[in-house]
């Protein structure tokens, strides 16, 4: 378990990388509604997952994890400068079902 300089470090860099995303002005994300789910940050901050979803379907949460690895580096340059962090973790993006298909999904198992 971090210490708690590191957690707040750790919640800072998540709650600025979901504030940096919805602020992003790419017209091919603004068509659907993109959903970050959750975001892991390694032990020693190097590196930084954020998992997304988007209820247009899976196929869409796949093209927006592309869309914002292509624009990773504007998004970890404005979050260094945001939080005026020294090292500044590798972002990457990975896609998930949203939260509704997997309500189903549940609903249907049991």
């Amino acid at each position: 378990m971090p210490n708690h300089r590191a957690q707040h470090k750790f919640e800072s860099i998540k709650r600025e990388i979901i504030a940096i995303v919805r602020e992003l002005k790419d017209p091919r994300l603004e068509s659907g509604f993109i959903n970050i789910l959750k975001i892991s940050t390694a032990h020693d901050g190097s590196s930084c997952r954020v998992f997304i979803s988007s209820l247009d379907g899976f196929e869409k949460s796949k093209e927006a994890a592309e869309i914002l690895d292509s624009a990773s580096g504007f998004i970890r340059k404005e979050l260094g400068e945001r939080l005026r962090l020294r090292y500044v973790p590798n972002l990457s993006y990975l896609q998930m079902l949203s939260s509704t298909v997997l309500i189903c999904l549940k609903k249907l198992m049991s």
